[in-house]
């Protein structure tokens, strides 16, 4: 049984690549992956939003495929931005990865995140059933 994509009638479509709501069976394995920055392995930190993105992204992506999980497993994102107007560039790195999956998504736009050169971050909730 997998999960379900919630998207009612009764609201507007979603405005991008989510699903308003995803309904998980109770009898599986879950994963709560801490938010993701654009740090590589060695600890050097992408250079500008885009990069950066990126590379958060594969660390989820990394962490997914440890727990033997792709995006199809996502259920839920959080993504930070320090800067609205990277919105534009999220979306064609976020697609490469997401593919065709459609998790419950969020999207917030913050003053700051824990160090000031970091400039994306992206946390999820993931389910295998």
């Amino acid at each position: 049984m997998t999960s379900q994509k919630l998207n009612p009638s009764a609201i507007a479509a979603p405005a991008g690549m989510y699903s308003h709501g995803v309904l998980a069976p109770s009898a599986g394995q879950w994963l709560c992956v801490s938010g993701q920055i654009g740090m590589r392995p060695d600890g050097s930190l992408g250079t500008g939003f885009t990069e950066q993105a990126r590379i958060a992204w594969e660390n989820l992506m990394a962490v997914l495929a440890a727990a033997q999980m792709d995006e199809s497993h996502l259920v839920k994102l959080t993504s930070y931005l320090v800067d609205g107007a990277d919105l534009k560039d999220l979306n064609p790195v976020r697609s490469v990865f997401l593919k065709d999956a459609r998790p419950a998504s969020t999207l917030v736009v913050v003053k700051a995140l824990a160090k000031p050169e970091w400039l994306f971050e992206v946390e999820a909730v993931a389910y295998k059933p």
